[in-house]
């Protein structure tokens, strides 16, 4: 019996080893890749003999005039913009839909539902005219000023995955600090802001991957080099060079998903907590 168990066990190792490797092989090739040659990348092999390292260093300056020292910083300022304000405004909305009772609040959090069914492409247009009527084109506020309402990528959902975790937390600590004299928004800052760090870091977490990666997004808004985001900036390496060095190219792409990683992993058991907890109770 227990050969059987040992046997079945390593099948089924050997099984997800190898779906593995097969899930995993574009990463490998997309490394082995950024240290090959132009020549090479018609190569079977999945690693050059002679790695090409100096691909992540002239990449690094292949843009003519602008590093990409310049570009991360634009990125981190647009992004970070987004998280801030986007933590604010979602919290409060989600606090007020869970804890104050108010005229058709069924009615208005129904609505804020239905926005997560209705797709993006739909209100794309009315937007741009709007932005751009507003002189905001080519600017960062297309971004910042949706999240700071509540409505910018993602918002609907970051609202309800945070009205459930504070439906979870006890109502007799909001008694507890009414008796003490604390107001509706002393309850939301002391008592539980602190609470729903979990849900917090989550909304964080998604936040800046969703707007990391909106490669449309900045391209619909911004215009000029000097304010573009490191997604933009490695379109350049095609409109900038006669003969296209693949190697600096997806050596760049390769150090543009680095800071998502690294924010994941640092914040990975808050997220899972999150994850986890939310909807517990009703």
């Amino acid at each position: 019996m227990n050969i059987s168990l040992s046997k079945r066990t390593w099948k089924r190792h050997l099984l997800l080893m190898g779906s593995s490797f097969a899930m995993m092989y574009p990463v490998f090739w997309w490394i082995g890749a950024s240290l090959k040659t132009n020549s090479e990348m018609g190569s079977p092999s999945l690693f050059p003999g002679a790695p090409q390292w100096r691909n992540f260093i002239d990449g690094w300056t292949a843009i003519p005039n602008y590093s990409f020292t310049h570009f991360y910083i634009s990125t981190f300022e647009l992004v970070f913009g987004v998280v801030l304000v986007s933590l604010v405004s979602c919290s409060l909305v989600a606090f007020g839909f869970a804890r104050l009772d108010f005229p058709l609040k069924k009615i208005w959090f129904g609505l804020v539902l239905v926005t997560l069914m209705l797709p993006s492409q739909v209100t794309l247009v009315p937007q741009y005219v709007m932005f751009n009527a507003f002189g905001w084109v080519n600017t960062y506020l297309p971004f910042w000023a949706p999240s700071a309402l509540g409505v910018g990528v993602g918002g609907s959902f970051f609202i309800f995955l945070l009205v459930q975790f504070i439906r979870g937390i006890p109502r007799e600590l909001d008694e507890s600090a009414k008796i003490d004299g604390c107001t509706y928004f002393g309850i939301y800052w002391r008592i539980v802001l602190p609470l729903t760090k979990p849900a917090l870091v989550t909304v964080g977490i998604y936040a800046f991957l969703w707007n990391w990666d909106d490669f449309f997004g900045h391209l619909i808004y911004i215009n000029s080099v000097d304010k573009y985001t490191i997604q933009l900036a490695l379109r350049l390496f095609m409109d900038t060079q006669s003969a296209m060095e693949w190697g600096q190219m997806l050596a760049m792409s390769l150090l543009s998903i680095v800071p998502a990683v690294i924010i994941f992993l640092l914040a990975q058991r808050h997220f899972v907590e999150g994850i986890a907890t939310t909807g517990i109770k009703g």
